[in-house]
């Protein structure tokens, strides 16, 4: 009775231990600030291979969301479009993640390229976690996940958008600073 219960006492403790070092790693892995990425290939709207457009010589916000989510990210894009920055210094692009869309690739892939002209802008396609296994981003599922990326290929900002965890006013406009601040470096 009394082995049983030590037994059982030490296979708590491991289990404690294994699920702690599991956590820690998982967390040691996940995308952080100041982390430095790279330009993974990716596809554009035609399946062809694609990397990001001015990677490492401009300050770039990409927004990263599978079809469920597309929307979260639009108040702060529409916050940053109304500023206009300078297209020599500034990109926005976005990363339709297909792999955790319900919606059929060729039919996701046909809403880009409409968006594109609509909008003159950059959206990329990734069919497989291209993007979240490179940079350590996690489960995007159901999110919308806007990174802002230096000259120095480093994360300065990195915000995970759902549902229950819209952007504010105040993150907004934290986020514009941060964008006039590394413009503003030479």
């Amino acid at each position: 009775m009394e082995r049983s219960l030590l037994w059982k006492s030490l296979m708590a403790v491991v289990a404690c231990l294994v699920m702690a070092f599991t956590l820690g790693a998982g967390f040691v892995n996940a995308a952080a600030v100041g982390q430095e990425l790279s330009n993974p290939q990716l596809r554009d709207a035609s399946d062809q291979p694609a990397t990001m457009p001015d990677f490492g010589t401009h300050v770039l916000a990409v927004t990263y969301a599978d079809t469920s989510a597309s929307d979260f990210g639009d108040p702060l894009n529409d916050a940053i479009k109304e500023k206009k920055y300078s297209k020599d210094v500034f990109r926005g692009l976005g990363v339709a993640n297909m792999k955790d869309s319900l919606v059929p690739n060729f039919i996701i892939r046909k809403k880009v390229k409409e968006k594109i002209e609509k909008y003159k802008s950059t959206i990329l396609t990734d069919p497989d976690h291209i993007l979240p296994k490179a940079w350590s981003l996690g489960d995007c599922k159901g999110k919308s996940v806007f990174v802002l990326i230096g000259k120095d290929k480093k994360i300065k900002y990195l915000r995970y958008t759902d549902k229950n965890n819209p952007w504010s006013n105040v993150e907004i406009n934290a986020v514009l600073k941060a964008v006039d601040d590394l413009i503003a470096k030479k």
